[in-house]
């Protein structure tokens, strides 16, 4: 994990930063805007600069701390373990505060404090999506028919499904189980891609293990987080642990199949509440920690999956290639996991560097700063296309939306699919 103390002492923070350059190769905006001001160690010496009241907070310094994909690779070079990422999350919070968020944003972050709300909105779009964009059923995405004044023209963005996961299921699922495991599917994977949350459940029957589905479950707060919602995060957290403590005892994990998901609620959540001397709810956000895991990561650790995999002696012809989600590796650690389970049925062709970020960024990048998204999903979509892979695989739905559409822009036939999905398939042809 990440440091986390002194994070609003911006001038010290830059004070530590001894310039070593050590973040710049591994900057996901320095490769694509190669300007010393929009790398880590510019980030933090301008931050210093703010604090000390030399460096006015204008539209200028907002579209340079909003350039940053948060990835947190320069927090795993830093030799001073600088926490360059969360002092820019704090920063954009003062942004918000001083210059408000686009309408389009403050729309997005009311539909995921109120869910029947974005039900009903979710399934208007699926209703109407035919009347302003085409489907794309080889990768399971829809392209704008016309430019739209948020979204660039001819992008691949994931498809809306007829029905949410969480309105799909009912709360309760019994296989027979001694075990009983809850799951927090994450928006992404709740409206778009639902095949997520069916392979989790068909994973759970093969095990014999019982699935509670929360149905209250509400955003973890990540998109809001990283664009300084302060507001959002506070009331959907807060509403969260609540809702999880009432069921905790009568669950042995919660199981995410989402790494920005995870991540956020294993890390940032008692990160933001210290940050707010709110230690309460820190503790309280801590103590839930114990029973909250990524999928692969508690299927390898906590299962007999990898055996029941290997016991089909199945091999399938087309090759995969693993993508190292930057909230998975960088922040959890989670990394030899999936590719433990995944080894048992598929050949893996590493890329040559799984662990570059996709691009992805937040909302803030995939709507204002597309320009970057744009190029840092180039050389990703290349270095998957060079292993001749026929799929690429990552636990997180935001690489899944970035990857996909970067695919698409090269016309790269390669296709993306969650490790449960992977997983799900090979005990579905292993049991035929």
């Amino acid at each position: 994990m990440k440091r986390t103390e002194d994070i609003f002492n911006f001038k010290a923070i830059s004070d530590e930063c001894v310039k070593c350059g050590k973040c710049i190769p591994v900057c996901t905006i320095h490769q694509v805007n190669a300007d010393e001001v929009t790398s880590p160690r510019g980030f933090i010496d301008l931050l210093g600069q703010y604090q000390q009241g030399n460096l006015e907070l204008d539209k200028n310094a907002k579209d340079i701390f909003e350039s940053c994909f948060l990835c947190t690779a320069c927090t795993d070079v830093c030799p001073n373990l600088l926490p360059t990422d969360m002092v820019i999350e704090e920063v954009r919070a003062d942004i918000a505060q001083k210059f408000g968020i686009a309408w389009f944003k403050k729309a997005f972050f009311t539909l995921l404090r109120h869910r029947k709300l974005m039900d009903i909105m979710m399934k208007l779009g699926y209703t109407f999506r035919t009347c302003g964009f085409k489907d794309d059923i080889k990768r399971g995405g829809i392209i704008p028919r016309f430019p739209m004044p948020i979204i660039k023209s001819g992008r691949l963005l994931p498809s809306l499904s007829k029905i949410s996961f969480l309105n799909k299921y009912p709360e309760n699922i019994d296989n027979g189980g001694k075990r009983r495991v809850a799951i927090f599917i994450g928006c992404l994977a709740n409206y778009n891609y639902t095949t997520i949350g069916d392979s989790l459940i068909e994973i759970f029957a093969e095990l014999g293990i019982d699935a509670f589905i929360p149905k209250e479950q509400k955003c973890c707060s990540a998109p809001a987080y990283f664009t300084g919602d302060f507001y959002t995060v506070e009331t959907l957290s807060k509403f969260n642990i609540e809702y999880f403590e009432s069921f905790i005892d009568e669950v042995e994990a919660i199981i995410i199949p989402e790494a920005t998901c995870s991540a956020m609620i294993k890390h940032d959540w008692e990160v933001f509440f210290n940050n707010r001397k709110m230690y309460d709810w820190a503790k309280r956000a801590k103590e839930l920690n114990k029973k909250i895991f990524m999928a692969t990561e508690w299927f390898e650790k906590n299962t007999d999956l990898k055996e029941v995999l290997k016991s089909k002696n199945i091999k399938f012809e087309d090759t995969i290639t693993y993508h190292d989600a930057c909230h998975a590796k960088k922040v959890q650690n989670i990394h030899k996991e999936p590719r433990a389970l995944l080894s048992q049925n598929y050949t893996i062709n590493e890329m040559s560097d799984s662990s570059r970020c996709c691009g992805f960024g937040g909302v803030t990048m995939q709507t204002e700063k597309y320009h970057f998204a744009e190029l840092a999903g180039i050389p990703k979509a290349k270095m998957i296309e060079e292993t001749k892979a026929k799929i690429v695989s990552a636990e997180c739905s935001a690489c899944r939306m970035q990857i996909s559409n970067s695919l698409h822009q090269d016309n790269i036939d390669i296709l993306f699919q969650n490790p449960v999905e992977l997983i799900a398939k090979a005990l579905k042809e292993g049991n035929n």
